[in-house]
């Protein structure tokens, strides 16, 4: 594995090095959403040192036969390219036959350790998944495990498949895995370091910005140039380009096979920011409950797209599911609309991009816990969720992010907050806080033998004021680059 100027992606590149290093074959699997960045991590960790690779070829609305021949045709041109000779090499007919070529292919090879590379490996399994999958476990436990210098990598979008077929898989490739990564959107640090090594000149607020339109997906942040304002950047990616609907579409149908009922659900959830239940889900939409609906929500959770959080109350627990893809949400608010909005610069400073950005400020701050729990010094932190009660006098109060720490007997009430400057905290507002306190402190999550920490997460910090008694830790949108 050769030197990389990759951005981030330490976590991955660590455990990539090590199996490449060592002394017996491996097999890794790495998945994520579409967009992230799989195949040009695999690429350009291995640039000049990968000894085969193919790509599966994306084809829709063709029967399987077809399919499988593309795919085998395809296999073939890349067999050729890497080194069999043409004229003794016909194309296979079969996954059997397109493998033992491969065999014959790393057999003439003399790399220490031969990389072999299967990018979207759903889309070259295809409608058939089942002969791929048994043809790729018998190359891998009959002939590559049994050469020790052999690393196979396998990659796809679809999450749902690459979990079911090989992660999770109980046939041939059960067990089989070395390692799996799923590869997630770059953080916020990760994101100033893309930023700062392309020559942008960007505050960590324009950066926080971007980051929710379109989140820290490095495919949409390679399209940004420094010579641009933020505004003219976001501008670039949605407002002026005729296939922004198609690159919405082609999200999901790269991830699913049956897209357009993904997007049905993933447009029910862009209306609703803090979500929906199961319930409402399924009345919205107007299907029955079944698990149909619980494998397509489970699927879009696995890809990055939704997540689920507790909602606590008085009553009950209830489960939320809440779209979390930066992308999509923005999208589906300003684009997808018949929204009055045109630019970004249009969009500025007025009321719906004050909701707009209050809620996905939210966001960003619930997709960096991590590092909140490091400025907090929380060393084990039980699962984090929202919380709605009622003050005695009866009136609805909502926390919006509680962490509680039970090593330390301490739940951090988190309220989050977007601003443009400092925030100023009213004295209206403390009593809300107040209110909000001592409505938690009643209520049945509360356990008495835990103290209670009040923290704001703000943009710019808090004011100075009076009226910031009751808070005990303040977090900037500074500190969350810090880790």
């Amino acid at each position: 594995m050769r030197r990389t100027d990759i951005v981030g992606r330490k976590q991955e590149l660590d455990p990539l090095k090590y199996l490449h290093e060592s002394q017996k074959s491996e097999f890794l699997a790495i998945y994520g959403r579409r967009r992230v960045g799989k195949s040009f991590l695999i690429e350009e960790a291995f640039k000049g040192d990968i000894s085969f690779t193919a790509v599966g070829i994306f084809k829709k609305d063709t029967d399987s036969s077809t399919y499988k021949r593309t795919q085998l045709v395809h296999f073939h041109e890349c067999l050729i390219e890497y080194g069999l000779n043409r004229k003794d090499t016909p194309v296979p007919e079969s996954w059997r036959e397109a493998f033992a070529l491969l065999r014959k292919l790393l057999a003439s090879k003399r790399a220490r350790k031969k990389v072999v590379f299967l990018d979207e490996l759903p889309w070259l399994a295809g409608p058939q998944s089942s002969e791929l999958v048994e043809e790729l476990g018998w190359f891998w436990n009959e002939w590559a495990r049994k050469q020790k210098n052999i690393f196979l990598i396998v990659c796809g979008s679809s999450t749902s498949w690459m979990l079911d077929n090989v992660i999770r898989d109980y046939g041939g490739l059960h067990g089989r895995l070395t390692e799996k990564i799923h590869l997630k959107p770059f953080s916020l640090n990760e994101c100033a370091e893309f930023f700062s090594k392309r020559g942008f000149h960007m505050s960590r607020y324009e950066i926080a910005l971007c980051y929710m339109t379109i989140g820290g997906i490095p495919y949409y942040m390679d399209k940004l140039r420094p010579d641009r304002t933020l505004a003219e950047n976001i501008d670039s990616v949605y407002y002026n380009r005729n296939d922004i609907s198609q690159e919405f579409k082609d999200v999901y149908t790269g991830l699913f096979t049956s897209s357009e009922r993904y997007i049905d659900i993933v447009k029910a959830l862009g209306k609703k920011f803090y979500g929906m239940t199961r319930a409402e889900i399924e009345s919205h939409l107007k299907i029955k409950s079944g698990g149909t609906l619980s494998k397509m929500l489970d699927n879009l959770i696995e890809s990055g797209i939704i997540k689920t959080y507790k909602r606590y109350g008085e009553a009950r627990v209830t489960t939320v599911y809440q779209l979390k893809d930066f992308f999509s949400l923005f999208y589906l608010r300003f684009i997808d609309t018949s929204s009055k909005y045109t630019q970004w610069r249009s969009l500025q400073r007025t009321p719906s991009f004050y909701t707009w950005a209050g809620n996905s400020f939210e966001l960003l701050v619930a997709e960096h816990i991590p590092q909140l729990c490091e400025i907090l010094r929380i060393k084990d932190p039980a699962e984090s969720y929202c919380w709605t009660g009622k003050t005695p006098d009866d009136k609805n109060v909502q926390i919006d992010l509680l962490i509680p720490a039970p090593m330390e007997r301490t739940d951090y009430l988190c309220e989050i907050k977007f601003s443009e400057n400092s925030y100023n905290i009213s004295a209206d507002y403390e009593a809300s806080l107040r209110n909000k306190l001592d409505a938690f402190i009643n209520s049945k999550q509360h356990k008495k033998t835990h103290s209670l920490q009040l923290v704001m997460i703000t943009s710019f910090g808090l004011s100075k004021s009076i009226h910031n008694g009751s808070v005990n830790s303040t977090i900037c949108l500074d500190q969350l680059f810090e880790f």
